[in-house]
């Protein structure tokens, strides 16, 4: 784990962050199977910005998913649905460039995978994460024994809307 995140630190995810290079866009889907599990044909693709911008919207305390987020970002694009590969790498991003910043903090902790569960992609992996919710009130649990995960306990009455 040491190397990655010496390896992540090396890297200036201020500049990815703000890089939009050619989004926001929409492209259509063909592939019936992409159609059918997404519900429309009109894939929109965020930069990385606009999950800052919405990540900053979660007050303490509160929590949102990144799927939640997707859905927003389609609704106010006019699109059937929000890129999920580009999500899942532009959250992280956004998570780490708050992570180098000492000032204009950006909460991603708030932000969790489907189900409630920490990311262990953000900095220190799920670590970090853990302690900052715990001192917001919530109550972090794991599951498994192998591949242990965690989650924040009863999510969903934290959820904020958009």
């Amino acid at each position: 784990m040491v190397n990655f995140v010496t390896k992540e630190n090396k890297k200036d995810f201020n500049a990815m962050m703000k890089n939009s290079k050619d989004m926001p866009k929409i492209q259509i889907v063909k592939d019936e199977k992409t159609i059918k599990k997404y519900g429309g044909t009109k894939m929109f693709f965020a930069p990385p910005i606009y999950y800052d911008r919405l990540m900053k919207k979660v007050p303490k305390g509160n929590l949102i998913t990144v799927g939640q987020m997707r859905d927003y970002l389609a609704r106010q694009n006019n699109a059937d649905f929000t890129d999920p590969m580009t999500a899942g790498i532009f959250v992280n991003i956004v998570a780490w460039a708050s992570y180098q910043r000492t000032t204009d903090i950006t909460p991603y902790w708030r932000i969790l995978k489907s189900n409630g569960e920490l990311n262990v992609k953000y900095p220190e992996a799920v670590e970090l994460q853990k302690r900052l919710l715990e001192e917001e009130g919530h109550t972090i649990i794991s599951k498994g024994t192998k591949n242990i995960k965690y989650y924040v306990k009863d999510y969903e009455d934290s959820l904020v809307d958009l």
